[in-house]
């Protein structure tokens, strides 16, 4: 008995909905909560209060990103809702249109306009709403709009992000709290970048180097500020 190789394509644009909102939420929770601490540290370096201001920035944000995420999503939801309704009653009410429409869609990637009004037909015969929902619309599996998937996502990745702060804010010595704060934070905000790439197939090396520069120049503003504002006040 003769095994046969099955080749399988390795696909990553399916990972795009939860990978994105994950990514996002874990380098926002490291990142912001992380410049909240810097800020208050070099401003006043009194441990109870750089312990609040890191436990507040890890439960606002959360909270703001699961709010903000579930209410984007929400509304990209509301208008694919409202195409699928137009669309269904276009379906129903002129037909002949509508399958001109979807053949036309063929000859533009190509398909003669034989084979492609063909096409339109079986297509239209298994599944009308789909067919156009697809190629006309754009809308697939993939790109569904899931609002509750992606507040969830959001919130448990921004809590986890900003976990690390909060801890560095408990048991680091308030001597290097400012340092200590920072050299963690890109370690793990590049280590993320460099799984965030590899999981969506994309360069390492640019991810990593990305979101290092950003974050040290998100994190250096705020110390500056921070800085400025401890003088003043001082």
């Amino acid at each position: 008995m003769v095994e046969k190789n099955i080749y399988v394509e390795k696909h990553y644009v399916t990972r795009m909905g939860w990978l994105r909102a994950s990514v996002l939420g874990a380098n926002d929770g490291i990142l912001s909560t992380t410049s909240i601490v810097i800020g208050v540290a070099a401003a006043s370096p009194d441990r109870h209060a750089i312990v609040l201001a890191a436990l507040a920035g890890m439960i606002a944000g959360a909270m703001s990103m699961a709010a903000g995420e579930y209410v984007s999503v929400s509304s990209q939801a509301d208008t694919e809702s409202a195409d699928l309704k137009r669309e269904r009653e276009e379906i129903r009410t002129m037909p002949e249109i509508e399958l001109k429409e979807l053949s036309e869609i063929y000859v533009g990637r190509g398909l003669d306009a034989e084979l492609a009004h063909k096409v339109a037909v079986q297509l239209t015969n298994h599944n009308a709403l789909q067919a156009h929902a697809r190629d006309e619309l754009g809308m697939n599996e993939i790109t569904n709009a899931r609002p509750l998937q992606a507040a969830m996502a959001s919130l448990a990745s921004f809590s986890m992000g900003a976990l690390l702060p909060f801890l560095v804010s408990i048991f680091a010595p308030l001597k290097y709290m400012v340092y200590l704060q920072y050299g963690l934070s890109i370690l793990f905000l590049m280590l993320l970048g460099a799984v965030a790439a590899g999981a969506g197939g994309s360069d390492i090396t640019r991810a990593v180097v990305r979101i290092g520069f950003w974050g040290t120049v998100a994190m250096g503003v705020t110390a500056l500020v921070g800085h400025f504002f401890g003088i003043s006040t001082s």
